[in-house]
C-alpha cells in the first residue's frame, strides 16, 4: 500500500491502532500503551519501517521528561533504601550472566553470539557496543537481534502479569505508598487554643520561638480587640486565642506550651487574608523560607507548602520549588506585596519553555559521547540513554540554575513523555518486527529460546528476592526490574499500572547501576 511508505502516516497509523488494542480488556487486563510496540511489531513484519530518527527523539523526550520528575526524588531514595537499590540490579545481572554461562557451555554455542544474547536479552544497546568492542566481531549483533524482539515483549508481558503472579493488588500497593508517603508527610490541620500557660503570659511569638519548638506556625490571634496577623512582636496574653497550623504531632506540643484546644472560631479581621500563592518568579526559586524573610519583611505566615500533591510542614530551611502552592497568611497590603514577590502567575506554570528541554537533551547527548578507560581491554561510556538520564536527573534535583528553570508543570511532563514514548515504541518495534522471520529461519527456534531464558529467569529471582527478602512494594519492585533489564518500553508498561511515579524513581535510580555492570559482565563474559 503506497500510503504506508508514508513514514509519518505510518507512525501515527501504529499509534492509533495500538491505542485501539490497548483499550480491550481481558480478565481485567489490558496492553494499554504498551500494545503500540505489538502492532509495530506486525508492520515492521510486512516490511513497514518508521527512521530510526524517531526513535532517537522518542528515546530522549521520554527519558529526559522521567529525569526531570523523578530527580528530587531520586537522590532521597538512596538515603531511605540505598543498600536495597544498588543490590538489586547486581543480583538480576549475575543471575542473567550466570544464566548466559551456562546456557554457553551446554550448548556449545559461540561466546561472541553468546555475549550479543545476554546484551539483547536485557535490551542494552551500550551492552552491545561493549560486546562488539570487546570482541571484535558483528556475530555479537546477530545475538542481540535474536534476543532482542523477546527482550521488549517479555518485559513487557512479565511486568504486566507478575502482580498476579504473585497474588498482589497494584491498587492496594498504591495506597500503601500513599499511606507511606502521608506517614512521612503527615496531614496538615488547624486547630484553636487557648492562651492559659502563665509561664507565656506577656512574652512574644519570637522570645517563644514556637515554630522551632513545636514545629507548627500560628497564623492568627484574637485578642480582646480583634483578630490579628501575628508577627514575632505579637504578645500573647491570657484568654487569647491563636489558630495553630501544622501536624497532629506539632499541634499536641502547641496544646503542652500554650493551652487547651477550643471549637471557638476565630474571625478574619477585614485587613487579614489567607491566600493559597503560586511560586512562579524564578527569583525566588531554590531559595529557603528563611532567606525569603517573609514574617519580618510581610508580617507574613507560611502554614503549609503543597508540592506535587503532598502538603509539607514548612521550616526555615525548606526550599522553595518552581509551581509550589503556599498558604500565606497576613494582612491584605502586605499580601499584594507576598504576590509580587512570588509570582503567583498562572500562565507561567502552564507555559512550557523548551530552551531547558533542548538544552537539558544537549548535554545528556554530550555527556553520553564520554569514554573512560579503566584498562587497555575496558572502556566506559554512559551511552545516549544513560547520559541523558543522568544529566536530567541532576537537573531535577537542583531545579534552577541561575535564570534557567529545568522543571516542568506536571501536564507538560506527561504530554511530552507520552509522546517521546509512542514514538520510540512504534520504530523499535517495526526495526524488530523485521528480523523476526529472518532470524527464526537462519539461526532456528534454539537460539531464540535462550535469549528467552535470559530475559525471564533473572527478573523471576530478582522478583522473588525483592519481594520476599526486602518485602518491597510490588510497584518498586516494577521499577526496580525495568530498570535492572534497561527496558524503557517495560517501564512504559508499569507507566499505565499506576498513578505515582515511585516505579519512576526506581528505574530512575536503577538504570545507571544496571548500565555499568552490564558492561562489566560483557567483559567477563566475553573472557568465558
Amino acid at each position: 500500500m503506497e500510503l504506508l511508505s508514508n513514514s509519518y502516516f505510518a507512525l501515527f497509523l501504529i499509534i492509533s491502532l495500538g491505542f485501539i488494542l490497548g483499550n480491550i480488556r481481558i480478565k481485567g487486563i489490558s496492553l494499554d500503551v504498551s500494545a503500540v510496540i505489538f502492532v509495530a511489531l506486525v508492520f515492521g513484519h510486512f516490511g513497514v519501517q518508521v527512521p530510526i530518527d524517531f526513535q532517537n527523539i522518542g528515546l530522549l523526550l521520554f527519558i529526559f521528561t522521567i529525569g526531570i520528575q523523578a530527580g528530587p526524588g531520586f537522590f532521597q531514595s538512596f538515603k531511605k533504601s540505598g543498600v536495597q537499590l544498588v543490590l538489586m540490579p547486581i543480583v538480576l545481572i549475575l543471575v542473567a550472566g550466570l544464566s548466559t554461562a551456562i546456557l554457553v557451555i551446554i550448548f556449545r554455542i559461540d561466546s561472541k553470539i553468546a555475549v550479543g544474547l545476554f546484551t539483547g536479552a536485557l535490551t542494552s544497546t551500550p551492552g552491545l557496543a561493549a560486546a562488539i568492542d570487546s570482541t571484535n566481531s558483528s556475530l555479537a549483533s546477530i545475538g542481540y537481534g535474536v534476543a532482542y524482539p523477546f527482550g521488549v515483549i517479555g518485559v513487557i508481558l512479565f511486568v504486566r502479569f507478575l502482580p498476579k503472579l504473585l497474588h498482589v493488588n497494584t491498587e492496594t500497593a498504591e495506597k500503601e505508598i500513599k499511606k507511606k508517603t502521608l506517614e512521612e508527610y503527615p496531614e496538615i490541620i488547624g486547630k484553636n487554643f487557648i492562651v492559659e500557660n502563665q509561664i507565656i503570659f506577656g512574652k512574644t511569638i519570637g522570645e517563644l520561638n514556637i515554630r522551632s519548638m513545636t514545629g507548627a506556625s500560628i497564623s492568627r490571634v484574637l485578642t480582646e480587640t480583634s483578630a490579628i496577623a501575628p508577627s514575632s512582636e505579637t504578645t500573647l496574653n491570657k484568654g487569647d486565642l491563636i489558630k495553630a497550623v501544622g501536624t497532629e504531632e506539632a499541634l499536641e506540643k502547641i496544646k503542652l506550651l500554650i493551652g487547651s484546644e477550643t471549637n471557638q472560631e476565630i474571625p478574619l479581621g477585614k485587613d487579614y487574608e489567607v491566600q493559597s500563592i503560586l511560586v512562579t518568579n524564578k527569583k525566588v526559586i531554590n531559595k529557603t523560607i528563611g532567606q525569603l524573610n517573609l514574617l519580618s519583611g510581610y508580617n507574613a505566615t507560611i502554614t503549609r507548602i503543597r508540592r506535587s500533591g503532598i502538603n509539607i510542614t514548612p521550616s526555615f530551611s525548606s526550599h522553595i520549588r518552581f509551581g509550589d502552592k503556599l498558604m500565606i497568611a497576613c494582612d491584605k497590603e502586605n499580601m499584594k506585596g507576598v504576590i509580587r514577590l512570588l509570582g503567583n502567575d498562572n500562565r507561567k506554570l502552564s507555559n512550557t519553555n523548551f530552551f531547558p528541554i533542548a538544552a537539558g537533551i544537549v548535554l545528556g547527548v554530550l555527556l553520553s559521547k564520554i569514554k573512560i578507560s579503566f584498562s587497555d581491554s575496558f572502556t566506559f561510556s554512559p551511552g545516549l540513554t544513560g547520559g541523558v538520564l543522568i544529566v536530567a536527573l541532576i537537573l531535577g534535583y537542583f531545579g534552577k540554575t541561575g535564570p534557567v528553570i529545568w522543571t516542568m508543570s506536571g501536564n507538560a511532563n506527561q504530554l511530552l513523555r507520552q509522546l517521546g514514548l509512542l514514538f520510540f515504541l512504534a520504530t523499535v518495534g517495526t526495526h524488530a518486527g523485521e528480523h523476526l522471520a529472518d532470524t527464526y529461519h537462519v539461526y532456528g527456534i534454539k537460539l531464540f529460546y535462550i535469549g528467552a531464558i535470559i530475559t525471564v529467569i533473572p527478573m523471576f529471582v530478582s522478583a522473588l528476592f525483592a519481594h520476599y527478602t526486602f518485602k518491597m512494594n510490588i510497584l518498586i519492585i516494577l521499577g526496580v526490574l525495568t530498570g535492572g533489564m534497561t527496558s524503557t518500553p517495560g517501564l512504559a508498561a508499569v507507566d499505565s499500572m499506576t498513578e505515582t511515579n515511585t516505579p519512576h524513581v526506581a528505574y530512575a535510580a536503577i538504570y545507571p547501576i544496571a548500565m555499568v555492570f552490564i558492561i562489566i559482565c560483557v567483559q567477563i563474559l566475553t573472557l568465558i
